[in-house]
C-alpha cells in the first residue's frame, strides 16, 4: 500500500469529492437532524485540509479549523468504506494533530454523532476524551464531543 498524505485547502477537488461521500453517509446516520449538523459543515471556511492517497487514489480526508486561541476543531474526517480498517484514518488524524501543533495549538476538539459507533470507537482508540458538548452541539442529544491535548 503506497500511502501519501497531502496538506492542502478546501479547494482541492479530491477533498470536495470525498466530503460529498461523507455527506451522503451522514444524511443517513443523522436522520432528521441532518440539516442542523450540515449547516456547520461548510467546507469553504477550511484552510487546513489533508487528503490521504493510496496508490494515487484519494481515499481519506480531514481538516482542522481554529476554535479558540488554544484549540482547533477537527472537521470532515472520512475514509472511503472500502479502505477502512487499514490505519488510514489514524494516519490522517495524526497528520492533522501534527499540523495543529506546528500552528501552536495545544488541543484538538471535535464532535461526532452517537449513531456513528465506529467514529466514537476510533476517537477513543486515538486517546480522545469525552467532554461536555460545546457551542452549537450543547443541546444535541445525538452529539458526543471529544478533546485531546497534543
Amino acid at each position: 500500500m503506497n500511502l501519501k498524505i497531502t496538506r492542502t485547502n478546501s479547494k482541492n477537488q479530491d477533498f470536495i469529492k470525498l466530503t460529498r461521500h461523507l455527506d451522503a453517509y451522514l444524511k443517513i446516520t443523522d436522520e432528521d437532524e441532518h440539516d442542523f449538523y450540515n449547516q456547520y459543515n461548510n467546507i469553504d471556511v477550511l484552510q487546513f485540509v489533508v487528503v490521504t492517497y493510496v496508490d494515487e487514489i484519494a481515499v481519506g480526508c480531514g481538516a482542522i479549523k481554529k476554535f479558540d486561541s488554544d484549540s482547533v476543531e477537527v472537521k470532515r474526517m472520512f475514509v472511503s468504506s472500502e479502505k477502512r480498517g487499514r490505519g488510514i484514518a489514524q494516519k490522517t488524524l495524526t497528520e492533522l494533530e501534527t499540523w495543529a501543533k506546528e500552528l501552536s495549538y495545544k488541543k484538538c476538539i471535535l464532535e461526532t454523532g452517537k449513531r456513528q459507533v465506529e467514529a466514537v470507537q476510533f476517537y477513543h482508540k486515538c486517546n480522545y476524551k469525552i467532554i461536555p458538548n460545546y457551542a452549537q452541539y450543547r443541546r444535541m442529544e445525538n452529539s458526543i464531543c471529544f478533546e485531546k491535548y497534543i
